[in-house]
């Protein structure tokens, strides 16, 4: 059973930076789509990045780039995200996700198991 447990939100001012983490557990294979989605209070769940476990291929929504690195440990089965010059819209919940292939997408509905999500919330 894949298990996927986020760390690392909190508070902290614009401009400020944070750092997620998510451990991934009981996946098959070496080869995977992992990305982060956030879902702002009151809206729907948006993507935010994307990393192929395959070659380290990355993709970022536009609203990120530039701030946010998406990065993976693979000696420790963990993906991060590093937050940079964080802005008051950031804030939401984040999530972590994960599905198999070797094309990842910037689409919620691609992903097929979840973690329980981190609240970041930044304060202006």
């Amino acid at each position: 059973q894949v298990q996927l447990v986020e760390s690392g939100g909190g508070s902290v001012q614009a401009g400020g930076s944070l750092r997620l983490s998510c451990v991934a557990s009981g996946y098959t294979g070496s080869r995977y789509c992992m990305g982060w989605f956030r879902q702002p209070p009151g809206k729907e769940r948006e993507a935010v990045a994307t990393f192929y476990t395959g070659g380290g291929r990355t993709l970022y929504a536009d609203s990120v780039k530039g701030r946010f690195t998406i990065s993976r440990d693979n000696a420790k089965n963990t993906l991060y995200l590093q937050m940079n010059s964080l802005k008051p819209e950031d804030t939401a919940i984040y999530y972590c996700a994960a599905a198999g292939g070797s094309i990842c997408y910037l689409q919620a509905y691609f992903y097929n198991y979840w973690g329980q999500g981190t609240q970041v919330t930044v304060s202006s």
